[in-house]
């Protein structure tokens, strides 16, 4: 009896039931082939072609064994990398997630018996932080990626400067307070001094109106040059004290602009780290092959991104000589033009956003940009890292 038609329905039915997941016992990892049902399975065993991938798996089976673990423990690590980072995760969510796919690495072909004999040894391995709960056992990756761990420490280094910062502004705030208290002048004490009178019968008598005595048996000419004369410099003391809390004031309202501009700055770093993405993929962007797996025929070369998939993943197309590859977004870097060229924006506040290269700080691996396009056209932005944008082409 003949093949069924292409177009036929029972061909249609063989079709859509093969793309889904089959039953694991059915499926032979020598030959990586799924079957549908047992009589197939049984089928496939009595196979010439099965019984060859037998022999030479009887040949060396620790060989087979590796191979296949090796692979299961890449691909499973990949996919905790990928989709969870390092999050802390349940293990049979991410062996739920790799065994989605129908052409993985089946468990029972590694030298695995379980899902948790596997989690303790990528945890004695030190691959991935494993700790055991009473709902099972949890892994979280640790990525030793040289340049996951550069950005770790540019984010460290920017933490400790706003540290600094604050212990800076608060020292500026100290020293204010304590000119205030040097620039005060001290206060004299009053002294006091006894009343004298030389005649007993004599009144006393005090002469509100003017300060000058008419003749001398007025008795009020003994106390109008001590008691109601005033001094002449004693105005002028009088308003230094004034002068002081006026300037005193200014320097405690420019101390509080100083705080108000540090938040300020905190809240907009703080705005920026919370807009970053760990996608930086943009289509019509020039980026450089970093990747030694391609051969020296593509390592550091420049391409153009064409089209992204699944926001990890960038068809690009070489500048030099016009072939298009498909790559992951580990295996690309930026590419920083000469000042004046223009470039795109790829993570932070102002991402997707076009602007103009002004200068570059080798020092601390930014630069400044002067954005060109959107309702901030002209705004310039310091401090910019290498990785956050790239030329265009």
């Amino acid at each position: 009896m003949g093949k069924a038609d292409f177009l036929s329905p029972k061909a249609i039915g063989n079709r859509i039931k093969s793309k889904g997941l089959q039953k694991l016992r059915w499926y032979c990892q020598m030959c990586q082939k799924q079957c549908r049902d047992e009589n197939g399975f049984k089928c496939h065993c009595m196979a010439e072609s099965h019984q060859r991938q037998l022999l030479l798996a009887s040949e060396d089976p620790n060989q087979f064994m590796d191979y296949f673990s090796d692979e299961f423990k890449r691909d499973f690590l990949e996919l905790l990398r990928r989709r969870f980072g390092t999050k802390r995760v349940h293990n049979n969510i991410v062996y739920n997630e790799y065994i989605s796919h129908r052409e993985h690495v089946h468990m029972n072909s590694t030298q695995w018996e379980t899902l948790t004999d596997f989690t303790k040894w990528v945890g004695k391995e030190g691959l991935a932080k494993v700790d055991e709960t009473p709902k099972g056992w949890y892994i979280q990756y640790i990525d030793r990626d040289p340049e996951t761990i550069r950005r770790q420490e540019e984010l460290e280094r920017k933490k400790k400067q706003d540290l600094d910062d604050e212990e800076r502004g608060a020292k500026f705030i100290e020293e204010q307070v304590r000119r205030g208290k040097d620039g005060r002048e001290p206060e004299e004490a009053p002294t006091f001094t006894e009343l004298k009178r030389e005649n007993e019968e004599e009144k006393i008598a005090f002469n509100m109106g003017s300060s000058s005595v008419a003749g001398p048996s007025k008795p009020s000419s003994l106390l109008g040059a001590s008691a109601l004369k005033v001094p002449a410099g004693a105005t002028a003391k009088r308003k230094e004290p004034s002068s002081a809390s006026e300037s005193r004031e200014k320097k405690k309202k420019s101390a509080l602009e100083e705080i108000i501009e540090m938040e300020e700055r905190k809240k907009k770093k703080q705005a920026s780290a919370s807009a970053r993405t760990e996608n930086w993929l943009q289509p019509n962007i020039v980026v450089k092959i970093v990747t030694k797996k391609l051969g020296e025929k593509y390592h550091k070369k420049k391409a153009v991104i064409q089209e992204v998939r699944d926001q990890y993943t960038a068809v690009v197309k070489l500048v030099i000589s016009g072939d298009k590859l498909k790559l992951d977004q580990s295996h690309l870097e930026t590419v920083i033009p000469a000042p004046g060229k223009r470039v795109m924006i790829l993570n932070g506040e102002y991402r997707d956003m076009e602007a103009v290269l002004e200068g570059i700080d080798e020092k601390k691996f930014s630069a400044t940009l002067t954005l060109d396009s959107g309702r901030l056209k002209g705004k310039r932005v310091e401090g910019v890292a290498y990785e956050d944008f790239s030329k265009m082409p």
